[in-house]
């Protein structure tokens, strides 16, 4: 018999258990969002292309045991199914499983799913109950809508390559996936709030995210900067536009990052500095002054770091109560204590492929991996048994 304190465990880390996803995606963004509902403990039904399935196991290097290491990070606890989609009999069975399932992911090529019939309008008269989240380049509605698109490409049109990288250079992309994975993420919310609201009316509804409604969102304090005074921010490697001191600065044998972002802390940071005066300057005294004298402070403050290794600089700056930090590299964040006492790496089951879990714990407790990722078409039979082998 299950104790109570196990139930309660597993209902902590896995609230969404008995929540059925079907994933109709590819690349990132889709996977990722249902990736979420799976690790909060939603069965996740992935639909893939028979033979060749999600683009996305391919692409690498790096691949781990034959597919690639992102395809394996977006899609551990799920199911693959093989189907058709062009298929009658592969789509009838489809339409079976949205009858019974809560949730619809799908970020295909804008129109795809509708000209096979499969749009949301068709699946919620299928399912009122169900929530159809659909995943765009663009947005759902307007002159792109149908325009496909991947991150590098909707981050140059949304203005992120406009304020990223040092002034000195050209424009660049942020190095991660940023729009993707946060797409992902409101997506995944979206979700949530769509089955929180179900609970009361009954119905499903439409969700729909976008990369370029993500990029906007992220830059949403610089775009009220933009609204209020006209002018585009100007582009800095490491600092911030409002906030001075608020960047990384050289050191005798490195940088580090240094997080002055008021008043209080910059008059520390003088006194750490050796120059206690500054706190008093007129050109200095609040942050307002030492964003207009910018260009005076930095390098009479960079100058003085340059004459100490970093681990000096860091030792003192914490001995302060300044917020500072070094500039780590991989090998570095993954040694660090702070990376282990969280436990948010996790190893994926059967594949001894350590990854990052989700970055979220219900009473302490992370939602843990519970399976690796699927073979294409691995679990076709188990849940449509009548379609031929």
């Amino acid at each position: 018999m299950t104790s109570n304190a196990a139930l309660h465990s597993l209902s902590a880390t896995a609230p969404l258990a008995g929540i059925k996803v079907i994933e109709i995606g590819q690349n990132i963004a889709g996977p990722y969002a249902s990736e979420i509902l799976s690790t909060l403990g939603a069965e996740v039904l992935k639909i893939e292309r028979p033979g060749t399935g999600d683009d996305a196991r391919g692409w690498g290097p790096p691949f781990w045991r034959g597919t690639a290491t992102t395809f394996q990070a977006m899609n551990h606890g799920k199911k693959s199914l093989a189907l058709d989609l062009k298929d009658p009999e592969h789509v009838a069975v489809l339409e079976g499983l949205v009858r019974e399932a809560d949730v619809l992911v799908q970020n295909m090529r804008p129109g795809a799913l509708e000209a096979l019939g499969l749009g949301a309008e068709a699946m919620r008269a299928l399912n009122p109950r169900l929530v159809y989240c659909s995943l765009w380049a663009f947005g759902h509605k307007g002159p792109r809508s149908m325009a496909p698109g991947y991150e590098p490409m909707v981050q140059a049109f949304s203005g992120i390559f406009s304020i990223n990288g040092p002034e000195s250079a050209p424009p660049s992309r942020v190095g991660m996936q940023v729009l993707d994975l946060g797409t992902g993420l409101w997506a995944a919310l979206g979700c949530l709030a769509a089955l929180m609201r179900r609970q009361s009316t009954g119905e499903g509804c439409t969700v729909d995210a976008s990369l370029f409604e993500t990029a906007l969102g992220w830059l949403q304090v610089m775009m009220a900067g933009y609204q209020a005074t006209g002018r585009q921010p100007a582009r800095h490697r490491s600092g911030n536009p409002n906030v001075v001191v608020f960047q990384a600065l050289p050191t005798a044998d490195g940088e580090v990052v240094v997080a002055a972002a008021n008043d209080r802390l910059f008059a520390k940071l003088a006194r750490v500095a050796g120059r206690p005066e500054w706190a008093t300057d007129p050109r200095y005294a609040s942050n307002a002054l030492r964003v207009q004298h910018k260009a005076e402070l930095l390098p009479e403050l960079e100058a003085v770091f340059r004459g100490q290794p970093s681990q000096h600089w860091i030792d003192a700056l914490e001995a302060a109560g300044i917020p500072c930090a070094p500039i780590q590299d991989f090998a570095q964040v993954l040694a660090d204590p702070q990376t282990e006492a969280l436990g948010i790496l996790q190893t994926v089951p059967q594949e001894e492929l350590r990854i990052v879990g989700l970055p979220i714990s219900f009473d302490g407790e992370r939602p843990a991996l519970r399976h690796r990722a699927p073979a294409i078409g691995e679990h076709t039979h188990d849940y449509c048994p009548g379609l031929a082998p």
